[in-house]
């Protein structure tokens, strides 16, 4: 009797072990998520949504990508990761005309592509998941006219090369047409290098008896606690930055007073919930890859996932470092 049991035992194990091992239906799939920078805060907390996702529906997953902002270096590690064959790519476009070949040979081969944080509207990618940057500009011009109490000279940070910047830009334009005394007198290319941002404030602040800047604009993440550096260094208190994203340092400026405000994005939002859409792409695809579904009634794909974005200021920061820290264990 007890080798019976033995037996069944043993024939209910080799049963099931198979059924454990590949019975969630994604053995062998794995999935990239790819970027430029990846190593600055805003990329850590994007990887971890990725992993996360990844965790819970049981695949493999790569993040990868040039840790400075390379766009051609970033180029080449999508090309790269095609060799791999992945079940889908996950991207965000440093540079969309570099890209729009390879995210198309992607599409063609198969494989589904989805841009999130900067998208490169002119490939065949399917669509984008991030967030909508023109509110994102909106919110900080609105809060930028308050700031300035509707009158003042404006530097702005940004990298031209990038739509979503661009969407920015065109969202603070439309939220400063109610207030005609504020002027964007500078608008500089930091070219990913945060250093051009310091060098840049420097510039300007020892110019301010020829030329007055009452407030520096960050269109993205670097720039923010550069300018705050350097006005810190001077004890300069009469100068507002509205800067962006929510990294740590961000977030301290903003304790201390320094920078007035900053507009918060999801990246880890965008990369979780832009994996779970590969997934369902993968194991339910449709008839094809290549087709306009932007103007499809019928489409299986959205055209635009936004993600959302939100005002920071000392009201709510606290929060949002804690969120931080929760994210970084740091």
């Amino acid at each position: 009797m007890q080798y019976r049991r033995l037996a069944l035992c043993a024939l209910t194990i080799s049963f099931l072990v198979p059924l454990l091992s590949c019975g969630n239906g994604h053995s062998g799939e794995t999935y990239i998520l790819i970027a430029a920078n990846i190593k600055v805060p805003y990329w850590q907390s994007a990887g971890a949504g990725f992993a996360q996702a990844a965790s819970q529906i049981g695949v493999a997953y790569i993040f990868q990508g040039p840790d400075n902002y390379d766009p051609n270096g970033e180029r080449d590690s999508f090309d790269g990761a095609m060799q791999r064959k992945p079940a889908g790519v996950l991207v965000s476009v440093a540079d969309p005309k570099a890209m729009k070949d390879s995210i198309d040979k992607a599409i063609a081969a198969g494989v589904p592509v989805i841009t999130i944080d900067s998208d490169a509207p002119e490939s065949k990618r399917l669509f984008f998941v991030g967030t909508n940057n023109y509110q994102a500009g909106m919110i900080g011009g609105k809060r930028l006219a308050q700031e300035l109490k509707g009158k003042g000279n404006v530097v702005v940070y940004t990298m031209p090369s990038q739509p979503n910047l661009d969407e920015r830009m065109r969202g603070y334009k439309a939220a400063l047409e109610s207030s005609p005394g504020i002027k964007i007198t500078h608008i500089v290319d930091i070219k990913g290098d945060p250093r051009v941002a310091y060098d840049s404030t420097n510039q300007f602040l020892g110019n301010d008896k020829k030329e007055h800047i009452d407030a520096f604009v960050c269109l993205e993440a670097l720039s923010g606690k550069e300018v705050a550096s350097v006005l810190s260094s001077y004890n300069v208190k009469d100068k507002t930055i509205i800067a962006m994203d929510t990294d740590a340092d961000t977030l301290q400026w903003i304790q201390k007073g320094v920078i007035a405000a900053t507009i918060s994005q999801k990246p880890y939002t965008m990369a979780y919930v832009g994996l779970q859409m590969l997934d369902t792409l993968h194991h339910h695809p449709p008839k094809t890859l290549d087709s306009d579904w932007a103007h499809d009634t019928l489409a299986p794909v959205p055209a635009f996932v936004d993600t959302g974005s939100a005002l920071v200021d000392k009201s709510n920061v606290d929060s949002f470092l804690a969120a931080t820290k929760s994210v970084s264990g740091k």
